[in-house]
């Protein structure tokens, strides 16, 4: 009976993140965008949405709690609830990432009996279509690679994780975009997987198929993820994988 029990709440609270989760990814005339997750059971801490600005501006968030499964789920949900709060409010980029590295440290406190932590990265980006830039957070984030021609590159962290320090020392960075490029954001879920030789799939595997991959935003997924399966021969996976691409056309014109 307590097993039927645990199932009903993993079915509900996987029905719960697929609310949360975006139906689709965000139509723009400037850029492709694209996404695709895994989770390792069902539910777990891989957060991520994209909300449209009134002045067309886009946001695109990626996070990941610490752990996986349904604790993991619950302070996602939690996380997710304050991004969109204050993108209602609206604000700034900088103040919201605040926001959430005190209320992980308030849980903590407040679980310590529990000997539970919680810590969380955060990628929040604000792409402006119309300057051709973006203005970033990264709070200890898998650093996300930009393919520009034949170049690689990566955006580099701008915090410390979240939930680990009292006032931490957050900013933000800037960069501009090119047509053409194509960002890659992902989560460590991808990178630390493992086969069954306990040999992970790296940081050089992920960039060789980005450098190589002549796909479109979705069958470039499509084939990172089908690459990753069968390097581990697992499905699901062990953690939780995230990875979200837009591929920017240039200058909104409207």
């Amino acid at each position: 009976m307590e097993e039927n029990g645990n199932d009903l709440d993993l079915g509900l609270a996987t029905q719960v993140q697929k609310i949360l989760f975006p139906k689709a990814s965000p139509i723009c005339e400037w850029a492709n965008i694209g996404f695709k997750n895994r989770m390792a059971q069902g539910v777990g801490g891989d957060y991520f949405d994209f909300l449209t600005m009134s002045d067309a501006c886009q946001v695109i968030f990626l996070g990941d709690v610490t752990g996986h499964g349904l604790h993991a789920s619950l302070i996602m949900a939690i996380l997710y609830g304050y991004i969109h709060r204050a993108f209602s409010a609206p604000c700034p980029c900088r103040d919201i990432v605040c926001q959430i590295n005190d209320f992980l440290l308030s849980f903590s406190k407040r679980s310590k009996d529990l000997d539970q932590f919680f810590s969380a990265t955060l990628f929040y980006g604000i792409i402006n279509p119309k300057t051709q830039k973006m203005a970033f957070v990264n709070a200890g984030h898998p650093a996300p690679l930009i393919r520009r021609g034949d170049t690689l590159f990566t955006l580099p962290a701008t915090s410390p994780p979240l939930g680990f320090f009292d006032n931490p020392e957050i900013t933000m960075e800037g960069i501009e975009l090119k047509k053409e490029d194509r960002l890659l954001l992902y989560t460590d879920g991808i990178t630390e997987a493992t086969n069954q030789d306990g040999e992970p799939f790296g940081q050089e595997r992920l960039e060789q198929i980005l450098r190589q991959s002549d796909y479109n935003h979705l069958e470039f997924l499509d084939n990172l993820f089908d690459a990753l399966k069968k390097f581990t021969a697992k499905d699901p996976p062990s953690d939780d994988c995230t990875a979200i691409v837009v591929d920017f056309h240039g200058q909104f014109t409207g």
